[in-house]
């Protein structure tokens, strides 16, 4: 008997230290920014970088678009069947100018994008 009480208390003293942490009551809401909006501002800020002055800049189409010292630059923002968003970068125009003109714009874009 006194081993069978003992037990129970010991098996209630480990249940009682036992804590569980429950979120406070209350709605909590973040308005999360989506995939092409961040896509978009970091394309923007990519060209900013660069010294690529923004000349066509068109949201619906995913089109953004500038010129530097003759060489066309153009990103296409894209938003995939899965959800997920991609990014082209062409150059065109009298690109032996500054032939490492797209890497630089493809490498600010990727620390914009914290990669």
């Amino acid at each position: 008997m006194n081993l069978r009480v003992a037990s129970l208390a010991l098996a209630a003293a480990l249940l009682g230290g036992c804590t569980y942490y429950q979120a406070a009551p209350g709605v909590y809401s973040t308005t999360p920014v989506s995939s092409f909006d961040r896509s978009w501002g970091a394309v923007q800020a990519a060209f900013a970088e660069q010294g690529v002055p923004i000349t066509r800049e068109d949201r619906a189409a995913g089109i953004v678009g500038g010129a530097r010292d003759g060489i066309n630059v153009v990103a296409n923002v894209r938003t995939q069947a899965d959800g997920s968003v991609r990014v082209e970068f062409n150059t065109s125009g009298t690109t032996s100018k500054d032939p490492d003109l797209i890497n630089r714009v493809i490498g600010a874009y990727n620390r914009n994008m914290g990669r």
